[in-house]
């Protein structure tokens, strides 16, 4: 009897795991995701980078920046979305890169990271413009 339970519970267990055909399956390239948060988008500090480029692949923003240091691998940062969208055509969304460097060296070292969009997708829309603190022109998400 012992070993029939345990085997219904096995099996339901297992289908229960199953994607249905309706699931949506997020992207999971992407090395960081989006923070949105209105007060951390206005206390961050986002000084002390360049940002070099930025792009759309996917459902991932690559953003390229550069900073002094000694190596770049104590680098903190994180991409912040204020939370706010404007209501246009399409819609706006306004970010930065927050940013802590705790190195002291005079080289400069340059990265690039990408974050996951899916987090800051507008329902009802399936295109946004993205406004990035640092570079010149938005940058056009189609979902």
């Amino acid at each position: 009897m012992k070993q029939l339970l345990f085997l219904v519970v096995l099996m339901v267990g297992f289908f229960n795991t199953q994607c249905k055909e309706d699931d949506s399956i997020e992207s999971n390239t992407c090395d960081f995701t989006i923070l949105v948060d209105e007060e951390a988008y206005t206390k961050g500090n986002f000084e002390g980078l360049n940002i070099l480029d930025a792009s759309i692949e996917a459902d991932c923003l690559q953003v390229t920046f550069g900073a002094s240091g000694c190596s770049g691998t104590s680098w903190e940062f994180q991409l912040i979305d204020s939370g706010t969208v404007a209501e246009s055509l399409p819609e706006q969304r306004y970010m930065k890169l927050n940013f802590k460097n705790n190195e002291a060296c005079l080289a400069y070292f340059e990265r690039t990271v990408s974050f996951n969009l899916l987090p800051i997708r507008v329902k009802g829309s399936h295109k946004i413009q993205l406004h990035l603190e640092g570079v010149n022109a938005p940058l056009t998400y189609n979902y």
